[in-house]
Order: C-alpha cells, then sequence, then structure tokens
C-alpha cells in the first residue's frame, strides 16, 4: 500500500540543489479509467515495472526490478505516454522525505511535491510546509498517469503558461 499526499508548489525551496537528486524517466504502458496503472521507470541507476491501482490518499503498488534488457524491450510500447523529471529528496520532520518533482520536456515548468507516510494518521498531522501550494492529492489531473497521457492540466493553479510543444 502507498500512502501518499501531492502538492504543488508555492516557490522551491532556497536550498534545493543541496539534496540529492535524480533523473527519472517513466512511461504507461496501461492507464484503466478506474485509477490504474502499469509503468516501467528508470530512475538513475533503478529500472523498475510498478502497476498500481486506486486513487487518492491510499493505493495499492506493486514493484518490480527491470533487468536493462526487459526495461528496453519496453519502453518503446510506451511512446506517447511518458513524463521526464528530476526528483529531489528533502528530509522532512518525523523522518519523512518530501519528493520534490520538477518536470522537463512537454511538462517543464511543472513543479509538485508528495510525501509517503507510514500510515493514514501520519499523512493527517502532517505539518505543510509554507512553500507548498495548493493539495492536489484527489485531482486525477496532477497524477503521472494522466500528465503522460493529457499533458498539464490547462485553466487551473499550477498550469503552465505555454502550450507543450
Amino acid at each position: 500500500m502507498e500512502i501518499e499526499r501531492k502538492f504543488l508548489l508555492a516557490e522551491l525551496p532556497g536550498n534545493l540543489n543541496a539534496h540529492p537528486s535524480r533523473a527519472i524517466a517513466q512511461g504507461y504502458l496501461a492507464v484503466g479509467t478506474d485509477g490504474s496503472e502499469v509503468r516501467v521507470r528508470r530512475a538513475g541507476e533503478r529500472l523498475l515495472l510498478t502497476a498500481k491501482r486506486g486513487g487518492g490518499l491510499v493505493r495499492e503498488e506493486a514493484e518490480v526490478e527491470l533487468s536493462a534488457e526487459q526495461f528496453e524491450a519496453l519502453w518503446p510500447a510506451t511512446a506517447g505516454r511518458r513524463v521526464e523529471k528530476t526528483r529531489y529528496e528533502i528530509p522532512a520532520a518525523d523522518e519523512l522525505v518530501i519528493e520534490l518533482d520538477v518536470y522537463s520536456g512537454t511538462l517543464s515548468g511543472l513543479q509538485v511535491a508528495e510525501v509517503e507516510f507510514p500510515d493514514t494518521e501520519a499523512a493527517a498531522r502532517f505539518a505543510v510546509p509554507s512553500w507548498f501550494g495548493r493539495e492536489v492529492t484527489d485531482d486525477d489531473a496532477y497524477k503521472n498517469r494522466r500528465l503522460a497521457v493529457d499533458g498539464a492540466p490547462r485553466g487551473q493553479e499550477g498550469a503552465l503558461d505555454v502550450d507543450p510543444v
């Protein structure tokens, strides 16, 4: 199970480059109307196949490591359903980690922070930093699978100022 809250950013923290980061490329093999998804991800040196089901705060998740050959065989099937981002890992209170994603490519300009929790009580207690903006945990338009398929939301806070190329 994954228990996660997601936020747009009001601003980037001033010390962002002091935190560890890695480039992430992920593509979607399947995207269901019920919130389910199957994706492949390259995160630094890690190659993963992930299946998720559900939506909102709590979701089911299963992840499997892939070999380079497996990843390369699956990657072409994600054409037209991909996101690119740099993920920064920022320590937070209670041993939590803020995963701050700065998108690139067609989603350039979008910045989102996610925090995973050990339980729903910890998620409810989380003290939201002042540099966070609107919470989008329950906004399907900001799920990576939707960003990969539909692009950035338009006419909403956090939307890009220009159309993707």
